[in-house]
């Protein structure tokens, strides 16, 4: 149901200061209604399936690596590297770009960062698809990383908590966090491994092998890990746990599709649900027979549709 696999026409190598070099590539038509994507993690990279979720012949689409993950450099730098500097290297590449306004997706941890920069730059949104509604709030992170799904998968929850001690365990995602930045370069890794496995596993319904050997490969395991911690352990730098919610009046004029899994684990449609209550106007979706993962079919139909939908709409 994904369109054609498809090469970069342009690539882009982005200086946004602090010592960060952002790779940014263009695809499908450069007439086109331009759309941004912006990726899951934090700290996860793009993949080459992110491109094919627009008309290649509609639209020209920008794909780009956030700070410190998958091309961008230096991988896994946790130095000035918030929320509010991945908004501000959106807007930087859509002005290097000469872009007036873009349509926003962003999925998962994307679907946080399309909020904040929509919300902070609202006259350079033309819409936005959201997918997997995340708001990095206290209930979530308990949910993910302490009690909640790990009733779901309590023999994966045991291969996740192996590495912390029961001491611990009262706060696993701080006791990740430590030793992810500690000193000792051997028990990061082991963190990282059992981190991103757990990663892998809550994200879509039924393990994915190729999804677990992709958050667990060994080029990107650690600083993949490093990244999502920092912000976790920080609450998505949000200056409040509402902060996104209050916001939405800001955007609320903007057309918008909000896609959410029946079934998703890392993100419950809870989310999604107090994100639609507050944007009326969005065109709510919930798929009953999906989980988390873009990937899955149901999604992948949900999400193609609402980028068709909004090519008609934007030409």
């Amino acid at each position: 149901m994904l369109y054609p696999e498809i090469e970069p026409y342009a690539t882009h190598t982005v200086d946004v200061g602090d010592g960060h070099a952002l790779y940014v590539e263009e695809v499908g038509n450069p007439a086109g209604i331009p759309v941004v994507f912006l990726h899951g993690g934090p700290g996860g990279g793009l993949m080459p399936t992110a491109r094919r979720f627009f008309d290649p012949a509609r639209y020209r689409i920008v794909l780009f690596d956030q700070r410190g993950a998958g091309r961008s450099t230096p991988l896994g730098s946790l130095h000035q590297n918030t929320t509010w500097h991945l908004v501000a290297d959106i807007e930087t590449i859509r002005v290097r770009l000469g872009i007036s306004a873009w349509l926003v997706f962003g999925g998962s941890w994307g679907s946080t960062l399309a909020l904040a920069y929509s919300q902070s730059h609202p006259t350079a949104v033309t819409g936005l698809i959201l997918r997997g509604i995340t708001l990095v709030r206290a209930a979530e992170l308990e949910w993910v990383y302490q009690r909640g799904v790990d009733r779901l998968q309590p023999e994966e929850w045991q291969r996740f908590i192996a590495p912390i001690p029961p001491a611990e365990r009262d706060d696993i995602l701080a006791a990740y966090h430590r030793r992810l930045l500690g000193d000792d370069a051997a028990e990061a890794r082991t963190c990282a491994d059992a981190w991103m496995r757990w990663e892998a596993i809550i994200c879509s319904l039924t393990p994915d092998p190729e999804l677990i050997n992709t958050l667990t490969a060994d080029e990107t395991v650690l600083p993949t890990a490093r990244i999502l911690a920092h912000y976790m352990v920080n609450g998505g730098f949000l200056a409040s746990e509402t902060q996104l919610l209050d916001g939405v009046d800001r955007i609320r004029h903007l057309p918008g599709v909000i896609i959410q899994g029946r079934y998703d684990q890392c993100c419950p449609p809870i989310t999604a649900y107090d994100l639609a209550s507050r944007w009326p106007e969005a065109d709510f979706q919930v798929v009953p027979t999906a989980g988390h993962s873009s990937l899955e079919p149901a999604l992948t139909e949900r999400l193609i549709k609402a980028t068709d939908h909004f090519a008609d709409l934007l030409s």
